[in-house]
């Protein structure tokens, strides 16, 4: 079998980074009202061998912490020495929205709703433009991970839209419980990327300003398989998922229709039947119940974590699938799977 060719070096802003190289960047974003220096930093991982190049970004809202422990901990392992192509890992792109807990920018703005971005506009336009044309117009291919918005929590799931064989193939790879056919929304990255050709899986998993294990175990191991999918990794660097995912085309979100304080009998990752009760809405004092019943069956993928409730909130997220028991029972296989899986074992990930 023929060798891949060596690689290039790659140009990250002003820096170079040599075949087998491996360094971080810093790219400037801005001066803080203090003077105080805020920087875009990207770690360019360039292997020896040429392959394709991948971009993984976290934190695109400051509040979705989970992407950086996902993003370090596929940093941290030992499969980066033999990396093919170059990883270009972004663990923080909203930097003030992360050191401030909160999912926009200091104008609030958000970030997600401000591609392509300007190099004249507003600081969201600005920071937009930076990330967008320096490392996701760089990438091949990108995993862009988020969370729920704060006080809700999501299953681990991959979103796509309009994919492709090879978007699909790689979803596949990524081997999260579930993957949804979901519309772009104007002005995210994911759409912008699609606007130059470049393919965007998005992960969306757990909540904001919270770790989740399985979620974080989910995504690391979707990141290295992806990778190996791709060839940037050996085949022996990771087992792949073994069970396909559930698939859904369409999902939608279920509504508070009075004010209350919700008890709910549903979580994420149960089954609902048409028409099932899955809470209720109480006033204060008791006297008065509401049931919250499920107008179409799915498996809930997200859901409000607060119990207190206005007129109109979001209650549970539900995505219709094929087969009820098949995607409980499939749910069930994968988090045993993910469980026992021998990647976990190693303490340089962990």
């Amino acid at each position: 079998m023929a060798r891949a060719p060596l690689n290039a070096g790659f140009a990250v802003g002003t820096e170079k980074v040599a075949p087998g190289g491996r360094r971080i960047v810093d790219l400037p974003v801005s001066l803080l009202s203090n003077h105080t220096p805020v920087n875009l930093q990207v770690q360019v991982i360039n292997g020896k061998r040429a392959g394709p190049v991948l971009a993984v970004s976290g934190a695109v809202h400051g509040d979705e912490v989970m992407g950086v422990e996902i993003i370090r901990r596929v940093l941290a392992s030992p499969w980066m020495k033999q990396v093919r192509g170059t990883l270009l890992a972004v663990p923080v792109v909203n930097a003030y929205g992360f050191i401030s807990h909160s999912r926009y920018l200091p104008d609030r703005r958000d970030l997600n709703r401000s591609f392509p971005g300007s190099d004249k506009g507003s600081l969201a336009a600005q920071l937009a433009d930076l990330f967008l044309n320096e490392v996701v117009l760089r990438a091949n291919f990108g995993i862009d991970l988020h969370t729920a918005a704060i006080h809700r929590t999501n299953l681990p799931q991959i979103r796509y839209s309009n994919p492709s064989d090879e978007l699909k193939a790689l979803a596949k790879a990524f081997g999260a419980p579930v993957v949804i056919e979901a519309d772009f929304r104007e002005g995210t990255m994911r759409a912008a990327a699609r606007e130059h050709g470049i393919e965007v899986l998005l992960y969306e998993a757990g909540e904001a300003l919270r770790f989740d294990e399985f979620s974080i175990r989910i995504g690391v191991r979707g990141i290295l398989s992806v990778m190996r999918e791709l060839g940037m990794l050996p085949k022996r660097a990771v087992t792949p998922a073994r069970r396909a995912p559930i698939q859904s085309r369409s999902s939608y979100w279920m509504r508070a229709k009075v004010g209350g304080i919700l008890r709910a009998h549903k979580t994420t990752g149960d089954l609902v039947g048409d028409g099932e009760v899955v809470g209720y809405l109480s006033d204060p004092f008791g006297e008065i119940d509401v049931e919250v019943q499920a107008p179409h069956a799915g498996l809930v993928i997200g859901r409000t974590n607060l119990p207190v409730i206005n007129q109109g909130d979001a209650l549970f997220h539900i995505a219709r699938v094929r087969s009820l028991p098949v995607a409980g029972d499939r749910l069930e296989q994968i988090e045993d799977e993910i469980e026992g899986h021998p990647l976990f074992d190693d303490d340089e990930i962990i």
